[in-house]
Protein backbone atom coordinates (compact mmCIF):
# COMPACT_ATOMS: atom_id res chain seq x y z
CA UNK A 1 0.00 0.00 0.00
CA UNK A 2 1.04 3.76 -0.91
CA UNK A 3 2.01 5.83 2.15
CA UNK A 4 0.18 9.09 1.51
CA UNK A 5 1.53 12.63 2.64
CA UNK A 6 -1.16 15.07 3.57
CA UNK A 7 0.40 18.90 4.02
CA UNK A 8 -1.81 20.41 6.01
CA UNK A 9 -3.53 23.99 5.43
CA UNK A 10 -5.17 25.12 8.88
CA UNK A 11 -7.85 28.14 8.33
CA UNK A 12 -8.04 30.55 11.17
CA UNK A 13 -9.72 34.09 10.17
CA UNK A 14 -9.17 33.10 5.79
CA UNK A 15 -5.24 32.61 6.35
CA UNK A 16 -2.74 29.95 7.06
CA UNK A 17 -1.46 28.98 10.24
CA UNK A 18 -0.34 26.47 12.53
CA UNK A 19 -2.08 26.11 16.06
CA UNK A 20 -0.28 24.18 19.42
CA UNK A 21 -2.27 21.43 21.04
CA UNK A 22 -5.65 22.86 19.05
CA UNK A 23 -5.28 26.26 20.69
CA UNK A 24 -6.91 29.15 18.78
CA UNK A 25 -4.88 31.63 21.03
CA UNK A 26 -1.72 29.96 20.29
CA UNK A 27 -1.57 30.35 16.40
CA UNK A 28 1.27 30.82 14.27
CA UNK A 29 0.75 32.61 11.31
CA UNK A 30 2.64 31.36 8.41
CA UNK A 31 1.09 32.18 4.70
CA UNK A 32 -1.92 34.91 4.26
CA UNK A 33 -2.41 33.71 0.98
CA UNK A 34 -4.00 30.25 1.39
CA UNK A 35 -4.39 29.76 -2.39
CA UNK A 36 -0.60 30.38 -2.66
CA UNK A 37 0.15 27.80 0.07
CA UNK A 38 -1.94 25.42 -2.05
CA UNK A 39 0.19 26.03 -4.84
CA UNK A 40 3.64 26.13 -3.41
CA UNK A 41 2.76 22.20 -2.24
CA UNK A 42 1.78 21.12 -5.34
CA UNK A 43 4.96 22.51 -6.62
CA UNK A 44 6.84 20.92 -4.19
CA UNK A 45 5.62 17.39 -5.39
CA UNK A 46 2.51 17.20 -2.77
CA UNK A 47 -0.29 15.04 -4.33
CA UNK A 48 -2.74 15.81 -1.76
CA UNK A 49 -3.91 18.12 0.31
CA UNK A 50 -5.34 18.48 3.70
CA UNK A 51 -7.32 21.94 4.83
CA UNK A 52 -9.33 22.35 8.17
CA UNK A 53 -11.18 25.29 8.73
CA UNK A 54 -10.65 25.72 12.60
CA UNK A 55 -13.19 28.76 13.09
CA UNK A 56 -15.52 26.37 11.47
CA UNK A 57 -14.62 23.67 13.80
CA UNK A 58 -15.46 25.82 17.08
CA UNK A 59 -18.46 27.55 15.30
CA UNK A 60 -20.22 24.32 14.05
CA UNK A 61 -20.72 25.57 10.75
CA UNK A 62 -18.18 26.41 7.47
CA UNK A 63 -16.13 30.01 8.53
CA UNK A 64 -13.29 30.07 6.07
CA UNK A 65 -15.45 29.62 2.92
CA UNK A 66 -13.52 31.97 0.74
CA UNK A 67 -10.19 30.66 1.71
CA UNK A 68 -11.43 27.07 1.34
CA UNK A 69 -12.26 27.91 -2.82
CA UNK A 70 -9.08 30.12 -3.50
CA UNK A 71 -7.39 26.70 -2.25
CA UNK A 72 -9.63 24.73 -5.17
CA UNK A 73 -8.81 27.50 -7.54
CA UNK A 74 -5.39 27.46 -7.00
CA UNK A 75 -4.17 23.86 -7.52
CA UNK A 76 -6.07 20.33 -8.77
CA UNK A 77 -4.85 17.87 -6.66
CA UNK A 78 -7.37 16.34 -4.28
CA UNK A 79 -8.75 18.34 -1.47
CA UNK A 80 -9.68 16.60 2.06
CA UNK A 81 -11.32 19.41 3.75
CA UNK A 82 -12.70 18.93 7.66
CA UNK A 83 -14.39 21.68 10.35
CA UNK A 84 -17.48 22.70 10.92
CA UNK A 85 -18.76 20.04 8.66
CA UNK A 86 -21.86 18.70 10.73
CA UNK A 87 -25.01 18.36 7.96
CA UNK A 88 -25.50 15.99 4.94
CA UNK A 89 -26.63 19.75 3.29
CA UNK A 90 -22.78 20.83 3.91
CA UNK A 91 -21.27 17.55 3.07
CA UNK A 92 -23.16 17.58 -0.66
CA UNK A 93 -22.40 21.75 -0.71
CA UNK A 94 -18.46 20.65 -0.60
CA UNK A 95 -18.10 17.76 -2.45
CA UNK A 96 -19.86 19.75 -5.46
CA UNK A 97 -17.82 22.97 -4.78
CA UNK A 98 -14.97 20.44 -5.69
CA UNK A 99 -14.11 18.74 -2.21
CA UNK A 100 -12.18 14.91 -2.92
CA UNK A 101 -12.98 14.32 0.42
CA UNK A 102 -14.81 15.75 3.69
CA UNK A 103 -13.43 15.05 7.18
CA UNK A 104 -16.59 14.44 9.67
CA UNK A 105 -15.51 15.06 13.83
CA UNK A 106 -17.49 16.23 15.78
CA UNK A 107 -20.96 14.12 14.18
CA UNK A 108 -19.13 11.16 13.88
CA UNK A 109 -19.48 11.33 17.94
CA UNK A 110 -22.77 13.24 17.87
CA UNK A 111 -24.55 11.61 15.38
CA UNK A 112 -22.94 8.45 14.15
CA UNK A 113 -26.02 7.52 11.65
CA UNK A 114 -25.21 10.09 9.63
CA UNK A 115 -22.01 9.56 8.77
CA UNK A 116 -22.55 6.08 8.21
CA UNK A 117 -25.32 7.03 5.61
CA UNK A 118 -22.98 9.26 3.94
CA UNK A 119 -20.11 7.09 3.76
CA UNK A 120 -22.24 4.56 1.89
CA UNK A 121 -23.86 6.91 -0.26
CA UNK A 122 -20.50 9.04 -1.46
CA UNK A 123 -17.99 5.76 -1.71
CA UNK A 124 -14.59 7.36 -0.80
CA UNK A 125 -15.40 10.65 -0.16
CA UNK A 126 -16.18 10.59 3.84
CA UNK A 127 -13.69 10.27 5.82
CA UNK A 128 -13.44 10.36 10.14
CA UNK A 129 -11.14 12.54 12.06
CA UNK A 130 -10.83 10.98 15.29
CA UNK A 131 -9.81 13.52 18.15
CA UNK A 132 -8.03 11.90 20.97
CA UNK A 133 -7.01 13.68 24.59
CA UNK A 134 -5.45 10.54 26.70
CA UNK A 135 -6.96 8.54 24.29
CA UNK A 136 -10.26 10.09 24.71
CA UNK A 137 -12.42 11.79 21.87
CA UNK A 138 -12.44 15.23 22.34
CA UNK A 139 -15.17 17.15 19.83
CA UNK A 140 -16.17 20.74 19.39
CA UNK A 141 -12.54 21.80 17.77
CA UNK A 142 -10.77 19.59 21.11
CA UNK A 143 -12.42 22.10 23.47
CA UNK A 144 -14.71 18.94 24.89
CA UNK A 145 -13.62 16.10 25.68
CA UNK A 146 -15.83 12.66 25.74
CA UNK A 147 -15.93 9.38 27.43
CA UNK A 148 -15.52 7.45 24.06
CA UNK A 149 -12.63 5.50 23.44
CA UNK A 150 -11.35 7.05 20.58
CA UNK A 151 -10.60 2.80 19.30
CA UNK A 152 -14.30 2.32 20.29
CA UNK A 153 -15.26 5.15 17.78
CA UNK A 154 -13.11 4.21 15.23
CA UNK A 155 -14.87 0.37 15.28
CA UNK A 156 -18.08 1.74 14.95
CA UNK A 157 -17.47 2.94 11.66
CA UNK A 158 -16.30 -0.39 10.29
CA UNK A 159 -17.98 -2.00 6.95
CA UNK A 160 -20.25 1.30 6.49
CA UNK A 161 -17.73 2.30 3.87
CA UNK A 162 -15.32 5.19 5.58
CA UNK A 163 -12.86 6.11 3.37
CA UNK A 164 -9.91 6.67 5.97
CA UNK A 165 -9.55 7.77 9.74
CA UNK A 166 -7.67 10.32 10.45
CA UNK A 167 -6.33 9.55 14.03
CA UNK A 168 -4.62 12.81 16.16
CA UNK A 169 -3.21 13.28 19.17
CA UNK A 170 -4.22 16.39 20.33
CA UNK A 171 -1.00 16.13 23.24
CA UNK A 172 1.43 16.45 20.40
CA UNK A 173 -0.26 18.45 17.70
CA UNK A 174 1.74 21.75 16.45
CA UNK A 175 4.94 20.12 19.16
CA UNK A 176 7.14 18.52 16.95
CA UNK A 177 7.88 16.05 20.00
CA UNK A 178 7.23 12.81 17.38
CA UNK A 179 4.05 11.59 16.58
CA UNK A 180 2.50 9.15 18.53
CA UNK A 181 2.99 5.24 16.63
CA UNK A 182 1.89 3.06 18.82
CA UNK A 183 -1.61 5.28 19.18
CA UNK A 184 -1.98 5.64 15.62
CA UNK A 185 -0.63 1.59 15.63
CA UNK A 186 -3.55 0.22 17.84
CA UNK A 187 -6.63 1.98 16.17
CA UNK A 188 -4.97 1.03 12.64
CA UNK A 189 -4.91 -3.05 13.84
CA UNK A 190 -8.08 -2.67 15.30
CA UNK A 191 -10.02 -1.89 12.22
CA UNK A 192 -10.05 -2.55 8.24
CA UNK A 193 -10.41 1.32 7.72
CA UNK A 194 -7.17 3.21 6.34
CA UNK A 195 -5.75 4.98 9.23
CA UNK A 196 -4.17 8.22 8.31
CA UNK A 197 -1.55 9.59 11.35
CA UNK A 198 -1.81 13.42 12.84
CA UNK A 199 -0.22 15.63 15.35
CA UNK A 200 3.21 15.79 16.14
CA UNK A 201 5.58 14.98 13.11
CA UNK A 202 9.24 16.89 13.48
CA UNK A 203 11.18 14.81 10.99
CA UNK A 204 11.73 12.41 8.52
CA UNK A 205 12.16 9.58 11.27
CA UNK A 206 8.69 10.00 12.22
CA UNK A 207 7.30 9.04 8.40
CA UNK A 208 10.17 6.25 8.54
CA UNK A 209 8.51 5.18 11.98
CA UNK A 210 5.03 5.21 10.71
CA UNK A 211 5.85 2.60 7.85
CA UNK A 212 8.02 0.54 9.87
CA UNK A 213 4.98 -0.27 12.32
CA UNK A 214 4.94 -4.14 13.00
CA UNK A 215 0.39 -5.00 13.27
CA UNK A 216 -2.02 -6.27 11.92
CA UNK A 217 -2.39 -3.46 9.46
CA UNK A 218 -0.18 -0.82 8.13
CA UNK A 219 -0.60 2.97 8.51
CA UNK A 220 -1.39 4.47 5.28
CA UNK A 221 -0.30 8.23 5.74
CA UNK A 222 0.27 11.16 7.68
CA UNK A 223 -0.93 14.63 7.82
CA UNK A 224 2.51 16.86 7.79
CA UNK A 225 2.18 20.52 9.74
CA UNK A 226 4.34 22.70 11.36
CA UNK A 227 7.60 20.50 10.64
CA UNK A 228 7.19 21.07 6.77
CA UNK A 229 6.40 24.88 7.70
CA UNK A 230 9.42 25.60 9.91
CA UNK A 231 11.82 23.30 7.45
CA UNK A 232 12.26 20.65 9.84
CA UNK A 233 10.97 18.57 7.38
CA UNK A 234 12.04 19.14 3.70
CA UNK A 235 9.29 18.21 1.11
CA UNK A 236 11.87 16.11 -0.92
CA UNK A 237 13.01 14.44 1.84
CA UNK A 238 9.36 13.39 3.07
CA UNK A 239 8.02 12.26 -0.97
CA UNK A 240 11.47 10.07 -0.84
CA UNK A 241 10.54 8.16 2.86
CA UNK A 242 7.29 7.90 1.93
CA UNK A 243 8.21 6.00 -1.23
Amino acid sequence: MTFKLYPAIDLKDGQCVRLLRGEMDQATQYNPDPGDQAAQFKAAGFEHLHVVDLNGAFEGASANTEAVKAILAATDVPVQLGGGIRTRAHIDTWLEAGISRVILGTVALRDPDLVKAAAKALPDQVVVGIDAKDGMVAVEGWAETSDMKAVELAKAFEGCGVAALIVTDISRDGMKTGVNVAFTGEIADAVSIPVIASGGVASVQDIHDLRAHQGQRPISGSILGRALYDGDLKPNEALVAAR
